[in-house]
């Protein structure tokens, strides 16, 4: 028994309490508690409910969980999630006492990091899915909780590297499937946003997601009512249009802020998509005439 554990009428527990840093609460989510436990023979959680997600890992023994009318047996290896206003409850056999490490946390990303695991709501089950790895991070957690090293950037790095080891474990197929029909037109999407000024072409995306050329220009123009050629264009004069009315930048130095080679192309595409000439957008974008520093570029 480890000596750190307290002992009340349920089981002997370990319990570490964060308050989340002005850093960790910007992010997609971040921990809140951190224990383990070992059962007794009478050990009986709930009914209740909990205001943050608990990612619940068995370590040994056995019991069963229920949640939203459903009830899961609970063996070694398994992996259970309670949901925020949620009445769950679970309890252990008591010839079999469960062992339990969990880990509670709260951010709006939160439901993203579950759908990783293939958890949900109305699937917050995921039997045999704990890893010997993963299991290793949660200690490591203790550790350096534990110790005098333990700051917000060492915690959000051990959380997401648990979830990170926990996903790749994960075999469920539904999961999987859900994750890639959300990702391959998403993640051309996001691509080109990150990557527009970096001379990416359509050929890059394609490969970058996996998919054709042709099935992806079809299905991107369905979904989003634009070309990838055209939108990455799009981006470029956006971005070109800002540096134009907030910045003293050249228009060179913009030409290939935005991902054009020269100060020609750039100048041509621009007219072309807007009517008029980078020099003439600066001048009406400003009113009141022109940045000296352009005046150094001829178009």
């Amino acid at each position: 028994m480890d000596n750190r554990m307290i002992e009340d009428n349920q089981e002997f527990l370990e319990l570490c309490l964060f308050t989340p840093s002005v850093y960790e609460k910007c992010g997609a989510a971040w921990p809140i508690r951190l224990g383990h436990n070992i059962a007794k023979p009478s050990y009986h959680i709930g009914p209740r409910t909990t205001p943050y997600y608990y990612l619940i890992f068995v370590l040994e023994g056995e019991g069963w969980f229920q949640q939203n009318q459903q009830t899961y047996r609970l063996s070694k290896n398994d992996v259970f999630c309670l949901f925020p206003q949620v009445i769950h409850e679970y309890f252990t056999q008591p010839d079999a006492l469960l062992h339990k490490v969990f880990l509670a946390f709260d951010g709006k990303q939160a439901l993203r990091l579950l759908e990783r695991l293939g958890l949900s709501l109305y699937h917050p089950y995921a039997p045999g899915i704990l890893t010997p790895e993963a299991i290793q991070l949660m200690w490591d957690f203790f550790s350096m909780v534990r110790s005098d090293k333990d700051t917000d950037l060492g915690r959000l790095i051990l959380f997401h590297r648990i979830f990170d080891q926990l996903s790749a474990a994960v075999q469920d197929p539904a999961a999987s499937d859900r994750r890639r029909n959300v990702s391959w037109l998403q993640k051309g999407h996001e691509y080109m946003e990150i990557h527009y000024a970096e001379g990416i072409t359509v050929e890059k995306v394609c490969a970058y997601v996996g998919m054709d050329r042709s099935y992806f220009t079809k299905q991107f123009r369905k979904t989003y009512g634009i070309t990838p050629i055209q939108f990455i264009q799009e981006l470029k004069m956006k971005e070109a249009m800002l540096l134009l009315e907030q910045t003293a930048y050249t228009l060179s130095e913009i030409a290939q802020s935005v991902g054009y080679p020269d100060l020609f192309s750039f100048s041509k595409a621009f007219k072309k998509r807007l009517g008029e000439a980078p020099t003439r957008y600066r001048l009406k974008a400003r009113g009141n005439g022109q940045d000296q520093r352009c005046c150094n570029d001829k178009e």
